[in-house]
């Protein structure tokens, strides 16, 4: 069961890591947190996977004061998803063509919404940008609906005024991809390991099982 959660962890990150290097070779706009990524990484001249692993860091910090604790997946995912999205950015070559591009807008959604089923299924802890907005929303009483939508419209505002692209993939993105990630879920959600497992000699104590957030970018 260990070595399926890890490799389902890995595979959804480096796909989610792709994901994003489809949707920015598509052109065609890109989720909040990435349009602010992207933002960031024109102004600093940084790449997008080095900004996006910063972020991650800095937004950890701020699980501080709301008093949550990172899973081994929530590290693998502020390192991973930077690194692949690189990768991806490297192999794949720009679209121009507005039929390729809607292609790849369409391919990137299909593909990041596979990979947010894998790694929130597999049960190593949220994603940095998902803890915080949970934990603002359990902090706050807040609901997580209105808490995520906070933090992503402040996010979308600055990385639009940071040079970010804003655009019809932004809107995609936001209306698919929590149906997308709630149809997907249930088919890669591993069983909950039982108390008995954990406590014995062969059990995993590598994360704890945390419940499952429709993420976005995380």
């Amino acid at each position: 069961m260990l070595t399926r959660r890890l490799l389902q962890l890995f595979t959804g990150l480096a796909m989610y890591g792709v994901s994003l290097a489809m949707f920015i070779r598509a052109g065609l706009g890109l989720d909040p947190w990435d349009v602010f990524h992207q933002g960031v990484a024109g102004r600093t001249g940084l790449s997008i996977g080095v900004v996006v692993i910063i972020v991650s860091f800095l937004v950890l910090l701020l699980w501080i004061p709301l008093r949550q604790w990172p899973g081994f997946g929530t590290l693998c995912n502020a390192i991973l998803v930077g690194v692949f999205a690189d990768i991806g950015l490297a192999l794949i070559p720009a679209v121009t063509h507005l039929g390729g591009q809607i292609c790849m807008l369409g391919g990137a959604v299909v593909l990041n919404g596979i990979a947010s089923a894998c790694y929130i299924g597999a049960r190593f802890g949220p994603g940095a940008r998902d803890g915080l907005m949970t934990g603002l929303a359990r902090r706050t009483g807040w609901s997580v609906r209105w808490s995520r939508t906070l933090i992503e419209v402040v996010v979308l505002a600055f990385g639009w005024f940071l040079g970010g692209s804003v655009g019809v993939g932004t809107v995609v993105y936001a209306l698919a991809i929590g149906p997308l990630v709630q149809l997907l879920l249930p088919l890669f959600m591993v069983p909950a390991p039982r108390r008995a497992d954990i406590a014995s000699p062969g059990g995993s104590n590598l994360g704890t099982p945390a419940k499952a957030s429709l993420a976005g970018n995380s």
